[in-house]
């Protein structure tokens, strides 16, 4: 396993509108585990797409990482040109701290958003250049990931990908012991 996607839910989807909100924490714990874990185990590179709340923690995680792991390397993959610029001033610095700290930055598309293939297009990338992905996501509470979590049970079936998927059981079990 040499490249990971780190994916989930957003920020607002969690009912999270605050840095200091104590589900941020246990969010990271739990990436910062896997992370760490797969690493361990071989793990090169973090591959994320830039979206606000789970990717944006995983990108703090992965900068914290590499002080104790400089062979780890992040790379932000985007879905077009210009993603994140219609943001608030706030989001816009968490996007630049991922700029910043990536290894590499691209775009799927080198253009501006035109239409949804652009977004298929984007996650079909990220998948086909992963081994797995890390999900924060439950089935139960559906949204925006639920699209990409449909798409890698397809690439499942198909062959060889693997998921680790964190649920609402696992994080609450997590803040339970932790």
């Amino acid at each position: 396993m040499k490249r990971v996607y780190i994916s989930g839910y957003r920020s607002y989807e969690l009912g999270v509108f605050k840095e200091d909100d104590p589900k941020i924490k246990i969010i990271k714990n739990v990436i910062k585990k896997n992370i760490v874990q797969l690493i361990e185990e071989g793990l090169e590179w973090i591959m994320l797409g830039g979206n606000l709340g789970v990717e944006m923690w995983a990108c703090d995680v992965c900068i914290e990482l590499k002080e104790d792991y400089p062979e780890l390397s992040l790379a932000a993959i985007f879905p077009f040109e210009g993603f994140g610029e219609q943001w608030n001033e706030k989001n816009q610095t968490q996007l630049m701290k991922l700029k910043t700290h990536a290894d590499f930055c691209e775009a799927t598309s080198h253009k501006p958003y035109e239409t949804p293939q652009q977004l298929r297009n984007h996650t079909q990338f990220l998948l086909s250049h992963t081994d797995g992905a890390l999900l924060i996501y439950d089935e139960e509470y559906p949204g925006k990931t639920s699209y990409l979590h449909k798409d890698i049970k397809k690439l499942q079936e198909q062959g060889n990908y693997e998921l680790w998927q964190v649920t609402m059981d696992d994080l609450q079990n997590y803040q339970e012991h932790y």
